[in-house]
């Protein structure tokens, strides 16, 4: 059984989808999850969703680590030509994991108490993106 969810973004956070999964995982019995990111400048997270000073901390510790294009640290990049946002957000989306398995049972995902799904958008412009979901049924 496949999917795809369209997130929309408005520039650089965490978008939680938790709940738009688990709608699509109702009924299905005990299998694994399996989420892609079709995209080379966002990534995808299992992370905190009580407390948003940890997103936000997330997000200030990628932008000190992988700072923007026009920072003069980051003065050896040449892929320069789709903005100062944009080999940064390929450098991040490196770093961070593209795809994710989330256990099921009985329909419902194994996450812990406090963790949610998020894509990461790493460029500055809202974009939408689609994260393709495939469940596969245990035997």
């Amino acid at each position: 059984m496949q999917t795809e969810f369209v997130i929309e973004t408005r520039g650089p956070g965490l978008t939680e989808f938790t709940d738009e999964v688990a709608r699509w995982l109702v009924g299905v019995g005990d299998g694994l999850l399996t989420l892609m990111v079709r995209h080379t400048s966002a990534s995808l997270l299992i992370q905190e969703n009580a407390d948003p000073d940890v997103r936000l901390d997330l997000l200030g510790w990628l932008d000190r680590l992988v700072p923007s294009a026009d920072d003069p640290s980051m003065s050896w990049l040449r892929h320069t030509c789709e903005g100062p946002d944009d080999m940064p957000a390929h450098i991040k989306a490196a770093l961070l994991p593209v795809s994710l398995q989330v256990p099921v049972q009985a329909g419902r995902m194994r996450l812990g108490t406090w963790q949610g799904i998020y894509l990461v958008e790493h460029r500055r412009a809202p974009h939408r993106r689609r994260v393709a979901a495939l469940f596969q049924p245990m035997p």
